[in-house]
């Protein structure tokens, strides 16, 4: 499996570009702004969309990317999200106010968009690839993905907080490779990071603790205008590993 990062930043500016990695040509885990970087013909090739949760930033690339290649398709786009996650898109996104409900055009029968419901441990196979969604715990419902080439496997734990399920199901991958993490705000910001449910880099160093496999970790979703940092915050408090930075354009291959 080849995962190519387009988006990993908290914030949009100059060269950076919200949550959204493509996995081999065919599978988009997160549809934040990277996916504007796709030229036409890599969107078409787009079957499988994987969003972790609702939130603007991981989703707004999604209604463009089917209105762009949408007629250039034979098939719908199909979309795997929690229950909660689409009742979200269905009421506020693709409604006819906000943007065309594509679940039903061109014509119900053959619409650019399939949703299909995903729920915390299913494992989804395409090909040989198996994608699973791990426990997350975030200010609304929301998800994180294993990715499992059946050689080795990269976690991803999407937008999160400590969330003691997400540790135990890691502990139980035997070919853990990669995880990517998030830490969104400084330690200064705590009170802020915990409100909005998200990690903090005394906190993400705390919950590292809690992994009893080894394997390389990236850190994502860094504020924008605080990635140093907050980088620099994990950096001191961290022994025996150094957790790296995630940047737009990384690719894993496992």
């Amino acid at each position: 499996m080849k995962l190519t990062v387009l988006g990993c930043s908290g914030g949009i500016a100059a060269g950076l570009r919200t949550t959204s990695m493509l996995l081999d040509e065919d599978i988009l885990i997160d549809a934040g702004t990277g996916v504007g970087d796709l030229t036409l013909e890599a969107m078409r090739r787009i079957d499988h969309v994987f969003l972790t949760h609702s939130h603007l930033d991981h989703v707004t690339s999604l209604p463009f990317l089917l209105d762009s290649v949408g007629p250039l398709r034979d098939r719908p786009v199909i979309v795997h999200a929690l229950p909660e996650t689409i009742a979200v898109l269905r009421e506020h996104l693709f409604n006819w106010k906000l943007w065309p409900d594509f679940t039903r055009i061109p014509e119900p029968d053959h619409p650019f968009l399939r949703f299909e419901d995903i729920h915390t441990g299913q494992t989804v196979a395409l090909e040989g690839r198996r994608i699973t969604a791990l426990p997350a715990l975030h200010v609304l419902p929301a998800v994180g993905y294993l990715l499992d080439s059946g050689q080795a496997s990269l976690a991803f734990s999407g937008d999160t907080i400590d969330c003691q399920a997400f540790w135990d199901a890691l502990n139980e991958v035997d070919n853990l490779r990669y995880l990517l993490i998030e830490a969104s705000f400084t330690d200064a910001e705590r009170n802020v990071a915990l409100a909005a449910k998200h990690y903090h880099p005394s906190l993400l160093v705390e919950n590292l603790s809690k992994l009893k496999r080894t394997a390389e970790i990236y850190i994502t979703h860094l504020g924008p205008s605080e990635q140093e940092e907050i980088m620099q915050e994990i950096l001191a408090a961290t022994k025996g590993f150094e957790p790296r930075k995630l940047d737009h354009g990384h690719i894993f291959k496992f």
